[in-house]
């Protein structure tokens, strides 16, 4: 259990584990972005994300003139979230600015690459309740799989490979599960793509539009 103990010496710093939450927004980010969100200086944002790299936690890359972060693969995302769900509670937001951050993250929000918070599960829900997910035993599977391409023209069979098809994520702040996996994945794909949903500058929360909030939350 000793590279256990390792991961878990790598998340006990602070400034390591904020460099996390915000990579689990999915798209990657340049090592200045990352020093500004997490609020300490680019060099120090650095010496962290060697650290993260050299676990197998991140990868970053070379574009032009910038280094970019980005998780490694999505188990990494999963257990992050794990970890959330595991703290003994969300401290109390202070100020106006934290207040509406931490309604926006549960809201909606970017678990790495599918969706998350308050309109993930209810979109969760509403597959479950017209069929075309079965949750049973916390673990979600395909019922009516006819219903994605009906409604978010998502092709099953083309999302086969290694990465497992559909996964039950139990949410951080809602205590109840988000779809994950491929399909997950798929699904914030045709969210984007339909603007139901956009991502923000700021952070990984996501906001939800008008023509969103009919599509995902009215079921």
């Amino acid at each position: 259990m000793s590279e256990l103990a390792d991961v878990a010496a790598l998340l006990a710093d602070r400034t390591r584990a904020r460099i996390l939450e915000e990579l689990l927004g999915g798209p990657p980010l340049p090592a200045g972005a990352l020093a500004v969100r997490v609020g300490v200086a680019p060099s120090t944002v650095s010496g962290h994300l060697a650290k993260l790299e050299a676990a197998g936690l991140i990868v970053v890359r070379q574009r032009g003139r910038r280094r970019e972060a980005e998780l490694a693969r999505p188990e990494v995302a999963e257990a992050l979230e794990a970890l959330s769900r595991l703290a003994p509670g969300v401290a109390r937001p202070i100020g106006l600015r934290a207040v509406n951050g931490h309604a926006a993250l549960r809201e909606a929000r970017s678990c790495y690459d599918h969706l998350a918070g308050r309109t993930g599960v209810a979109l969760a829900d509403d597959l479950v309740a017209r069929g075309a997910l079965v949750l049973r035993d916390g673990a979600f599977t395909v019922g009516d799989g006819a219903h994605f391409s009906r409604a978010f023209a998502i092709d099953l069979d083309a999302l086969g490979g290694r990465r497992v098809l559909v996964r039950a994520c139990p949410d951080w702040t809602e205590r109840r599960p988000h779809v994950a996996g491929a399909l997950g994945a798929a699904l914030l794909d045709v969210a984007l793509a339909r603007d139901w949903v956009r991502r923000r500058d700021d952070g990984r929360a996501l906001n939800v539009t008008a023509a969103g909030r009919c599509a995902l939350l009215c079921g």
